[in-house]
């Protein structure tokens, strides 16, 4: 079943890199007394995701703060190293969270794994985007086929 509005984020934790190598963050500490605004790619260095989906966010970082968000996050079926370069090379710094989903589990837990294998690519995570207070849905916005439309910031700005 698809997390969807309403729903309580699962218990999960991600990896990401700390100062002295990979570090654990689960989705409870991301979400806490915060609104969170999280979208995931199928995969990181990836054209659309490196060309549009992670610079739109970063393009937005200071409207979705006036509105109230927090924290932004990335999420790929990606290892934590290759989330920390993809990261460096996009020059997110510490402005957007770089979360590493290496085996789609997160994706599983909330419904929105992908079977890439037929570009293979193995099990992955759809394109979304969502926004978390506290650690509830309130705004899921999940794409069809390989689209890039309602996950983008644009598109999740314009529903806040």
């Amino acid at each position: 079943m698809t997390i969807s509005v309403g729903d309580t984020l699962p218990e999960f934790s991600f990896k990401v890199m700390g100062e002295n190598g990979p570090e654990a963050i689960s989705t409870k500490d991301l979400t806490a007394g915060s609104t969170v605004a999280i979208f995931s790619v199928p995969g990181a260095f990836t054209p659309t995701c490196s060309v549009s989906h992670l610079p739109g966010f970063i393009d937005n970082l200071d409207a979705l703060r006036a509105k109230g968000v927090d924290k932004v996050a990335c999420v790929s079926v990606n290892d934590v190293f290759v989330m920390d370069a993809w990261g460096k090379s996009q020059s997110v710094g510490k402005d957007i969270l770089m979360l590493a989903d290496g085996n789609a589990e997160f994706a599983e837990l909330t419904g929105t794994q992908l079977d890439g294998r037929g570009f293979g690519m193995g099990p992955r995570s759809k394109r979304y985007s969502m926004l978390v207070k506290d650690g509830k849905v309130v705004q899921m916005n999940i794409e069809e086929g390989g689209e890039f439309k309602v996950s983008s910031a644009e598109y999740m700005l314009s529903k806040i």
